[in-house]
């Protein structure tokens, strides 16, 4: 049995969104910029999918900007937010869990001479509104806090946050990582005092390169790739429509079907939680079951190194994480579990497991199997 436990990494394609690639790069391949009829072709589908997109979010079609991805809707809303609005201040905020895609600008950002504060988390992986209240000026011009912390599942207050943003910097932009709580939750950036929120295709069954930054129709954002002057010159290059196409149909569906997705993840959550109570020295990391992301759970099994772990139990056909596949190459301590305050051992044996809707009970039934097989025997060779 195959058991892609991952989810959290990358998501298989839905069929339909398959399809519809198919379809854009094999009969409907016109450039969306030509005025001829393959070109209106090409131009129906990238306005259905900001159409779709747009509704979901209950914005308009023209705050919808399609990019590479996630980590270019993150790097385009802190350095383009930035360097569009340092008249008003030199002051940047972001927490201390986020992905690289905002670690990264955050810290290239400060070697240009902003002023950026990180904020801890507590022991859940939340970060701590009282930080966040104390860190708040008059010339914060830009604040960054992921939805849904991509490693543990952690849900951040971000209506709490959106109010605290605009209540103590009211000229600030309040920019959402939610690569990993789009298709998760119902987002309405207006309700939630949301200017900037990046999201990715490929984290919700649609193709790989392609996302989108909502950008509030009062946020200045600077554009960071100039040319033809596509999408109103916000960021030039012909359109991806196969992936436009595909990523507006990816939340179609995943949105038609979201409660019952949505509900389908927790027990398969609780199960799995379950079930792994049921072995020795296991820790479960992050907020309680319910609270934290339905599709993930940071799991410590003590005494075996994750990497130990993982290979284990790629040989019985299972896959997890050791942590964010971004940058699990690297050797180096989670950023987000280091800043939790887990001791170095429990962040050693650390994996991520991350499901789907298309995950059943009886992939986390053996899964649990496999588990319980596998950790007595590698804690013995461990110790030798």
């Amino acid at each position: 049995m195959e058991v892609y436990f991952d989810n959290t990494a990358t998501t298989r394609c839905y069929a339909s969104v398959r399809d519809i690639v198919v379809r854009t790069m094999m009969e409907d391949y016109g450039n969306p910029s030509a005025k001829h009829g393959k070109g209106v072709e090409a131009e129906a589908y990238v306005r259905r999918s900001a159409r779709i997109l747009a509704d979901l979010l209950k914005v308009k079609e023209k705050e919808i900007l399609f990019t590479s991805g996630g980590t270019e809707s993150d790097n385009l809303a802190l350095i383009g937010g930035a360097a569009a609005n340092r008249r008003r201040g030199n002051h940047i905020i972001t927490t201390a869990v986020e992905h690289a895609a905002v670690g990264q600008p955050a810290a290239y950002l400060k070697e240009q001479g902003f002023e950026v504060t990180i904020l801890p988390v507590d022991g859940r992986g939340v970060v701590r509104l009282d930080a966040l209240r104390d860190a708040l000026r008059e010339d914060t011009i830009l604040v960054s806090v992921m939805y849904v912390n991509n490693e543990v599942g952690s849900v951040m207050p971000i209506e709490e946050i959106g109010k605290l943003v605009h209540e103590k910097s009211p000229y600030a932009l309040f920019h959402v990582d939610a690569v990993q709580a789009f298709g998760k939750y119902r987002i309405y950036p207006k309700k939630l005092g949301i200017d900037l929120m990046s999201v990715s295709g490929h984290k919700i069954h649609g193709p790989k390169g392609v996302g989108f930054l909502y950008i509030g129709e009062k946020a200045k954002v600077q554009p960071q790739i100039l040319g033809g002057g596509q999408q109103g010159g916000m960021r030039s290059g012909t359109d991806n429509v196969p992936g436009i196409a595909g990523l507006g149909e990816a939340a179609r569906e995943i949105y038609e079907n979201l409660d019952g997705n949505r509900e389908h993840l927790y027990e398969l959550k609780e199960h799995l939680a379950k079930g792994l109570a049921e072995l020795e020295d296991v820790r479960i990391n992050g907020m309680p079951l319910r609270e934290g992301a339905p599709q993930i759970l940071s799991v410590s099994v003590m005494g075996v190194r994750s990497e130990v772990l993982l290979h284990a139990l790629e040989e019985r056909g299972i896959y997890v994480s050791a942590g964010s596949a971004c940058s699990s190459h690297k050797r180096k301590p989670s950023a987000t579990l280091s800043a939790m305050g887990l001791p170095k051992e429990q962040m050693e044996c650390t994996v991520r497991v991350s499901f789907s809707e298309e995950n059943t009970f009886e992939e986390a039934d053996y899964f649990l199997q496999v588990l319980k097989e596998l950790v007595p025997m590698l804690r013995r060779y461990s110790r030798k």
